[in-house]
């Protein structure tokens, strides 16, 4: 994600923001149309978030997603892309977890570059508000994870979130 680019997007509505607030810092934030109690519910339930998560426009198939929410718990998505000759996991685990308000959890796909990811949810209004801060180990990591388009933040799957959680009136 281009970190200039958060200007431009934070001035629309309900539009991500951007910023990078350290050398190792990536701090996103972005406002979810929906009550507190089921945007955590989406990110904590695995048949709700492989529903979200993943933009189309990627072309990104989820395979796969196992989500064991609690500290010392782990996550484990597998994807596929037509490029790709095999399947790609992205997995961790979980440092933190306070429902409603917080998750926290490591990145330690192959390749990856070990960021530790902290996601804060409070509400506002009916809204909630959603940051996120990804720790990197190192400035070149950040640096490299921009560089190539791949941190973990896009828009679109929070316009999914939106569209998903708009659609539903209560999520027991």
């Amino acid at each position: 994600m281009d970190a200039g680019r958060s200007s431009q997007l934070g001035s629309m509505k309900n539009r991500m923001s951007v910023e990078r607030k350290s050398e190792r810092e990536l701090v996103v934030t972005r406002t979810i149309n929906a009550p507190l109690r089921i945007v955590f519910e989406a990110w904590t339930k695995a048949e709700l978030f492989q529903r979200w998560w993943v933009p189309k426009s990627l072309g990104l198939t989820l395979l796969s997603c196992e989500l064991d929410v609690r500290a010392g718990g782990a996550y484990r998505l597998m994807f596929r892309h037509p490029a790709a000759p095999e399947p790609m996991a992205f997995q961790g685990r979980y440092l933190e977890v306070t429902p409603p308000s917080c998750l926290a959890w490591t990145n330690e796909e192959a390749g990856g570059n070990g960021q530790v990811t902290t996601v804060t949810l409070e509400e506002r209004a009916g809204q909630t508000l959603l940051v996120a801060h990804d720790l990197y180990p190192s400035k070149e990591a950040l640096d490299k994870d921009i560089g190539s388009g791949s941190t973990s933040w896009n828009d679109e799957s929070f316009d999914q979130l939106d569209e998903l959680l708009g659609s539903a009136t209560d999520m027991e």
